[in-house]
C-alpha cells in the first residue's frame, strides 16, 4: 500500500525525514512547559503559571503569509518565510497586551522536499524563539495534483494569555492620547498581490537586479517581517501601574488608517501627519513602477509603519526611547480627539469593528 501511495504522489518517507531535519530547531523553542517533544498527535503545554493570574484570558490568532510565498518559491529561498508567519500570527496577540504561550504551524505542499520543509520550519522556530513562543506542533500535508510539485502555502495559529484588567483596546483610549508609529522593515506580508501585479505588468523578474531597489528584486521583497512582540512586552512591563499604553494596532491588510480605526473608540478621530516620516525606497519604487502616487497605496501597503501604539501624552518620550533600545524606530503620528467634527474622508472602523475615524493628511517627507 505504501508503494501505491507513493505512486499517487505522496512520499511518507520524505515526510518523516522532514520531521527529523526540523526537530532540533523546534526543540530550541521548548521550555519546561512543553510536554512530549516533537511528533505527537497534539502538543501539550503546562499552563500552571496562569494560576497566578487573577482572571486569565486566552488570546488566539491565526493567519498565513499570503502570496509572498510565490517569491520565496521563485528564488528557492525558504529560510525567512517562517519569520513572516510568526509576525502575522504572534504579533496579533501582543496587540491586546497578551504574552504568547505557544504556536502551531501548517504547511501544505505539492511535494515534500525535506530540506525545504525544514528550512521553512527553522524560520518559524527562529521567530518563535525571538518572541518567546513555544512551537509545540505542526503538520505538513502533501497535496499532489492540487498543488504543483514546488508549490506550498503556510499558515499558523498561536495562543497567549493576559490579565483581564490589562487588556488593551479602544475602551482605554482617551481624548489627547498620542498616536506613535513603529517603523516596519518593508512590506512585511501584506499587499504582495499588488506587488506581483506591478512586476508582471512591467516585465520585471524576481531574479532581476534593480539599481533603484539596491539589489535583486526578489531578495529585496523577501525582507522578513519585523517582529514587535518582545519589545512591546518589555514596554508594557516597564510602564507605570494603570498603564500608559492604551491600545496597539497591527498594520496588516487594509493599511494604516483602517487598522488604527479598529482600536479607537466610537466618536474619536485622529489625523495622521504624512510629513512625520518618509516611506522606504521599496514603497516609492514599486508605486512609481505601478504608475501610482504613494497615497493610492495607503489602503494596501504599510508604507513604513508596522505597528501603532496609542499612549498617554506624558508617556510619548518614554515609549519612543524604550522602542529605540530594541532597534525599532518610532515617532509621533498624531493626537486623538473626541470633539465633534465633519468626518468626510476619514476611515471609520474596519473588519466589522465600528471604531474611531482616521485619515492621513499632508505630504510624505522626502
Amino acid at each position: 500500500m505504501a508503494n501505491k501511495y507513493a505512486e499517487a504522489g505522496v512520499d511518507t518517507a520524505a515526510g518523516d525525514l522532514a520531521v527529523e531535519l526540523m526537530k532540533s530547531a523546534v526543540s530550541k523553542t521548548h521550555g519546561p512547559e512543553v510536554f512530549g517533544g516533537v511528533g505527537g498527535f497534539a502538543g501539550l503545554f503546562d499552563v500552571s503559571a496562569l494560576k497566578t493570574y487573577a482572571r486569565p484570558l486566552l488570546a488566539t490568532s491565526t493567519d498565513g503569509v499570503g502570496t509572498k510565498v510565490a517569491i520565496a518559491q521563485a528564488l528557492d529561498k525558504h529560510d525567512s518565510i517562517g519569520l513572516d508567519l510568526v509576525g502575522m500570527v504572534v504579533d496579533d496577540i501582543v496587540v491586546v497586551g497578551a504574552k504568547p504561550l505557544f504556536m502551531t504551524d501548517y504547511i501544505a505542499c505539492g511535494r515534500v522536499v525535506p530540506e525545504r520543509i525544514a528550512a521553512i520550519v527553522a524560520g518559524i522556530a527562529r521567530g518563535c524563539a525571538e518572541t518567546g513562543t513555544a512551537l509545540v506542533g505542526g503538520e505538513t500535508a502533501e497535496h499532489p495534483g492540487l498543488l504543483g510539485p514546488d508549490d506550498y502555502d503556510v499558515a499558523g495559529a498561536a495562543v497567549g494569555a493576559v490579565e483581564a484588567d490589562a487588556v488593551l483596546g479602544a475602551e482605554r483610549v482617551t481624548d489627547g492620547d498620542v498616536v506613535v508609529a513603529l517603523g516596519s522593515s518593508g512590506f512585511h506580508s501584506n499587499g504582495y498581490s499588488l506587488v506581483r501585479h506591478i512586476l508582471a505588468q512591467r516585465g520585471v523578474a524576481y531574479t532581476d537586479r534593480s539599481n533603484e531597489l539596491g539589489g535583486v528584486v526578489g531578495e529585496v521583497l523577501l525582507e522578513p517581517t519585523r517582529l514587535y512582540t518582545a519589545p512591546l512586552l518589555r514596554l508594557l512591563a516597564g510602564q507605570a501601574v494603570g498603564g500608559s499604553v492604551h491600545a496597539i494596532s497591527h498594520v496588516t491588510g487594509g493599511g494604516i488608517a483602517a487598522n488604527l480605526a479598529r482600536v479607537l473608540p466610537v466618536g474619536s478621530w485622529v489625523e495622521l501627519d504624512r510629513a512625520s516620516w518618509s516611506p522606504q525606497p521599496v514603497f516609492r519604487v514599486l508605486s512609481e513602477w505601478g504608475g501610482m502616487d504613494l497615497t493610492e497605496t495607503e489602503g494596501t501597503w504599510n508604507l513604513g509603519i508596522g505597528m501603532i501604539a496609542v499612549v498617554a501624552a506624558d508617556a510619548v518620550a518614554g515609549t519612543i526611547a524604550s522602542l529605540a533600545t530594541d532597534g525599532i524606530p518610532a515617532w509621533q503620528l498624531g493626537t486623538v480627539s473626541m470633539g465633534a467634527r465633519d468626518l468626510a474622508g476619514f476611515e471609520q472602523g474596519a473588519k466589522g469593528v465600528n471604531g474611531g475615524a482616521v485619515r492621513l493628511v499632508g505630504r510624505y517627507a522626502d
